[in-house]
């Protein structure tokens, strides 16, 4: 019988004092190990962190340094912790922990994928920024990978920590999730979507910057799409003749 697999959750956050402590404890009910990623936060996140009445793991950044960064250091030490896989959920409050408990089901059911939540892009508190970064993302990956995926820009994902990439990222801010999920692909990694909840409250701190951040993931896929030809497709075409191989 195989051991069951250690999960974790990786949570970055930046200025979202007022969504954290309730994102946590829904967290925790179904998941016991946190690292929280605070990204020279501001407000009291760090107070809420210290007074938190359940044990987390905690990476503080003395200065912002990007959500890219965040998660990184995040899934460097859930490595490091011996974790086989990393949940990561946004800390303004707009995933819903209870949707969970579907990415467990999906990690057992895809031992070694990427799990993906996939919004209702037709959502009708769906931001129309995002509707339109994330379709024009999801165009470019299928370019780039030659797959599909309905959600290419969530940041509710679990993580195959043993299939990753390296984490020396090209990129340190909301991008690099993207970069993760490309990158992974292209390894073998296989990417398994999952439907979730999400809401957009008025009140919800968001640090994304649509016109910057929007010229950022333009700008990674230019790079993606050159290192596709040199790199992407040559590693996903070898993948493909080495499990025939093993397969025959």
């Amino acid at each position: 019988m195989n051991a069951p697999l250690k999960i974790c959750a990786v949570i970055p956050t930046y200025n979202n004092a007022g969504t954290l402590a309730g994102v946590l404890d829904g967290v925790f009910a179904h998941i016991s190990d946190i690292i929280v990623v605070n990204d020279g936060s501001t407000d009291n996140t760090s107070a809420i962190l210290s007074e938190y009445s359940r044990p987390i793991t905690v990476i503080e950044f003395s200065h912002n340094k990007g959500k890219g960064s965040a998660l990184k250091a995040g899934l460097r030490k859930a490595r490091e912790l011996g974790f086989d896989y990393a949940l990561t959920i946004d800390s303004d409050g707009q995933h819903f922990p209870s949707d969970i408990p579907a990415f467990i089901d999906a990690i057992e059911a895809n031992p070694g994928a990427l799990i993906l939540g996939s919004r209702n892009l037709q959502a009708e508190n769906m931001p129309s920024g995002s509707t339109f970064a994330n379709r024009f993302s999801n165009f470019w990956f299928t370019v780039q990978t030659a797959k599909k995926l309905p959600d290419t820009q969530t940041g509710f994902r679990a993580y195959p920590l043993k299939n990753l990439p390296a984490l020396g990222l090209l990129t340190r801010r909301y991008e690099a999730e993207l970069e993760l999920l490309v990158f992974s692909v292209w390894r073998g990694v296989n990417a398994v979507p999952v439907p979730v909840k999400v809401i957009y409250p008025e009140d919800r701190v968001t640090s994304f910057r649509p016109a910057a951040d929007f010229t950022r993931i333009s700008i990674l896929n230019t790079i993606l799409c050159v290192l596709a030809i040199i790199y992407g497709y040559p590693r996903m075409l070898i993948n493909n003749l080495l499990c025939r191989t093993f397969v025959v």
